[in-house]
């Protein structure tokens, strides 16, 4: 069942992707682009939460949620003790200063626009880790370990941003791509690491929404020495954050 179940996740959530860009890429060669017609934004969204959608669709059809209720409330479970909020806080930072050390800010925006930007960020990004950290990543996690799992995750993760970034034209470059996918690797290990210790995946939506949404606020740079430091740190970090809580675990049995 869980081989199974995380085969239909990827299939389902690559699937809705690809027949979403594919129809803004189809449309785009009769004129019809997200310049001058908004409605193809409808598709982009659609895209965008193909993992939500197959988090819901796969795990109902296995019966591992008995309704819509009970997933909506295993993604949004914000009853949390507040040491596990800290732990992604410490991510966020771990994430975020480096990068500002070594590649400044540009044209940041007032902080005040981190709170509009946060809730954009919920629904743009943070509501996808129903599916990631949801299905994909805890169910590899208990088969290959951290390491492995975060790797797999990452370059999936890495490659669904194909179809959502395409039609946006938001793919810059085979260099680029190469560098968002090391930035990738880092919050990949960083997610799971926050899923493995506190279960929950309305943490791992937190952690992905502020880090979307610090980002946009103080437009950090995604340039390529940056990334590789932050996913360094992230990548000791988490398999250290790791290591402790499970010699921790094991004394306290």
């Amino acid at each position: 069942m869980k081989k199974k179940s995380l085969i239909q996740f990827t299939v389902l959530t690559f699937l809705i992707a690809f027949v979403m860009c594919g129809l803004c890429l189809f449309l785009g060669l009769w004129g019809l682009t997200l310049e001058n017609a908004g409605w193809l934004w409808l598709f982009i969204a659609i895209c965008a939460f193909s993992p939500t959608i197959a988090s819901y669709v796969v795990l109902k059809k296995n019966n591992e949620v008995k309704s819509f209720k009970e997933w909506l409330w295993n993604v949004f479970n914000f009853k949390q003790p507040v040491r596990f909020y800290f732990l992604v806080l410490a991510f966020c930072a771990v994430s975020v200063i480096p990068h500002i050390i070594i590649t400044g800010l540009s044209e940041a925006q007032s902080f005040w626009m981190f709170f509009i930007w946060l809730p954009v960020s919920l629904i743009a990004g943070g509501i996808e880790e129903a599916g990631w950290r949801y299905v994909l990543q805890p169910k590899l996690d208990k088969e290959f370990g951290l390491v492995i799992s975060s790797l797999i995750v990452a370059v999936i993760w890495a490659v669904w941003h194909i179809p959502v970034l395409l039609p946006q034209g938001r793919i810059e470059s085979v260099s680029w791509f190469g560098s968002f996918l090391i930035a990738i690797l880092g919050w990949t290990f960083a997610l799971g690491t926050i899923y493995r210790i506190t279960k929950s995946v309305f943490l791992c939506v937190c952690f992905h929404s502020l880090l979307n949404a610090l980002g946009t606020t103080f437009n950090i740079s995604e340039k390529l020495f940056g990334n590789i430091i932050t996913t360094i740190l992230l990548i000791i970090i988490s398999i250290a954050t790791v290591s402790i809580y499970e010699k921790m675990k094991l004394k306290n049995v």
